[in-house]
């Protein structure tokens, strides 16, 4: 095996982060539904996202769609009970996925800032509002 492609060479630009420990006992007992997942996800991107340097930003890369499909996230939500909102930039045009909780399969990618003159920005939570349902 050729010397620049070992595995060390390879891990030296990952960020290693460790999962959250979350408090169980205040996510509801359902772990299928939206609101649970959008608290697990909210909770290992605030991480990954505070082991980066200023210089980078999250990228999201989505695998279930026959190819890898990145995406620039700017905001995800949910609606009850099971779908998962992603609001963001695929190849610098404006996309929406909406996605159930069965189908949930990305990767967090560290990114060089495609603006880095600008402030850094981190990914929006926002919570639903259901109580008319």
């Amino acid at each position: 095996m050729d010397e620049n492609y070992s595995l060390n060479n390879l891990r030296m630009n990952i960020p290693q982060i460790e999962p959250p420990v979350l408090d169980l006992s205040v996510i509801p007992s359902n772990f299928m539904w939206s609101d649970t997942q959008f608290e697990l996800i909210k909770e290992y991107i605030f991480k990954f996202e505070d082991s980066l340097d200023d210089e980078h930003d999250v990228l999201v890369m989505f695998t279930n769609f026959g190819q890898s499909v990145v995406m620039q996230v700017t905001e995800i939500g949910y609606e009850k009970s099971v779908l998962m909102i992603f609001k963001g930039y695929i190849i610098g045009q404006r996309a929406t996925l909406i996605q159930h909780v069965n189908q949930l399969n990305f990767l967090l990618v560290a990114s060089p800032r495609m603006e880095p003159e600008k402030p850094k920005q981190r990914i929006g939570f926002k919570l639903v509002d259901n109580s008319n349902n």
